[in-house]
């Protein structure tokens, strides 16, 4: 059978091992530590164009088995593919359209999945967004809490303020802006598992008079300027390309003049918003964020300062995600016997290829996060930010 694979295969110089259902192996390099072990046959026809979507989905289909270190079996096949698979230049991007009932099913299906195994690997928070690392030594646990600062800090809170957040997730951010910085908090999510978590951890620490969370849809915040501030993370990538323009609407629509407005989020690396190539992409909308789609930094900027609102200050935190992801990831495959009787085998086996693949993905520069801070100036133009970012920093 090894006669089947393809010559140009056979003639790269990686640290992998190819084994075979019917026993046979082939070292494509001295000291293989990542082996493919294909069991399904019809898979070594493929091999002739091994893409990153085609690999990943193989192995969640139990159709071949990945044995090594996940972030050197996720390094080893990038390599793989890199020499075999055109980058698809021509991949263009996704337009899909975004309903109520198509985003709340999308969301249900990721965040639905079981809140005990994301707190596996989560820190204590569960805070399932980019930390933020003040010297790269940081635990998970502190570089969240400094996340959390950083975005308050960035929002200039002061107490009686009211916030919006959009996307609340398991509560982490509203509860600590409420707790730490005596602002008032309105939180939305279309995650029925994350908001019950949420709602109790609200009540434990006695704050349902400061913070108040429900099920509920972006296009559905009201629309009289009731918010002082707003703060949206991890959340417009799933909004979709084609309601950037609704969702910028949205947001400045919430909030009074003199407002300040955060979004944090990942983007793309190409301009017009294509997904990432060999099929990365693919693989991610296809198992793990159904319909999600990254905007670049150009055109969510571009959908904010359309509605109205005032671009003031971009971070990247690319380098930071990278960490972050790969902090998720050692926690998951310390824990796999644990997670694998919380969840379905399939799902564990999305999960070990999604967080390696997109620390990996992070790490290349595939994909970026920015923060973007706006402010939906007051009439005549002015707004009462400082004009140096020192204030962040003291």
């Amino acid at each position: 059978m090894l006669a089947q694979l393809p010559p140009a295969l056979q003639n790269l110089h990686l640290p992998l091992r190819l084994k075979l259902w019917d026993g046979n192996e082939l070292d494509l390099g001295n000291d293989p530590r990542v082996t493919i072990v294909v069991k399904d046959p019809s898979l070594v026809s493929d091999f002739t164009h091994p893409s990153l979507g085609l690999l990943g989905s193989a192995f969640v289909e139990g159709r071949l088995e990945l044995e090594g270190s996940i972030s050197e079996v996720v390094r080893v096949c990038d390599e793989l593919t890199k020499a075999l698979v055109d980058e698809d230049d021509d991949n263009l991007p996704v337009r899909t359209e975004h309903d109520k009932a198509t985003d709340a099913a999308s969301i249900s299906y990721h965040y639905d999945l079981s809140n005990d195994f994301y707190r596996l690997w989560l820190d204590r928070e569960m805070v399932y967004s980019c930390a933020y690392f003040k010297t790269g030594n940081e635990t998970l646990d502190q570089a969240q809490q400094d996340k959390f600062h950083h975005l308050c800090r960035k929002l200039r809170l002061k107490p009686g303020e009211y916030l919006l957040d959009v996307g609340c997730g398991w509560g982490g951010l509203s509860r600590f802006a409420a707790s730490e910085y005596g602002v008032k908090v309105f939180g939305i999510t279309l995650s029925r598992e994350q908001l019950a978590l949420a709602q109790e951890r609200v009540r434990a620490d006695g704050l349902q008079d400061r913070v108040e969370l429900q099920l509920l849809d972006y296009r559905d915040l009201p629309k009289d300027g009731r918010f002082d501030k707003v703060v949206s993370v991890g959340m417009f990538e799933h909004v979709g390309h084609a309601n950037l323009e609704l969702y910028a609407k949205c947001l400045f629509d919430a909030v009074k003049e003199g407002a300040l407005v955060m979004n944090h989020g990942i983007t793309a690396k190409h301009t017009d918003g294509r997904p990432v190539g060999r099929g990365a992409g693919d693989f991610i909308d296809r198992y793990v964020f159904p319909n999600g789609e990254l905007p670049h930094l150009s055109m969510i900027t571009g959908f904010i300062s359309e509605a109205g609102l005032e671009v003031v200050d971009v971070e990247s935190l690319r380098l930071h995600y990278a960490k972050t992801l790969e902090h998720w990831s050692a926690r998951l495959e310390e824990k796999l016997d644990v997670a694998a009787a919380m969840v379905p085998e399939q799902a564990l086996r999305i999960f070990r290829l999604y967080l390696a693949g997109c620390a990996y993905a992070f790490s290349k520069g595939w994909i970026n996060l920015h923060q973007i801070l706006a402010v939906k100036p007051h009439a005549d133009g002015s707004h009462h930010l400082p004009l140096t970012r020192d204030d962040l920093y003291r």
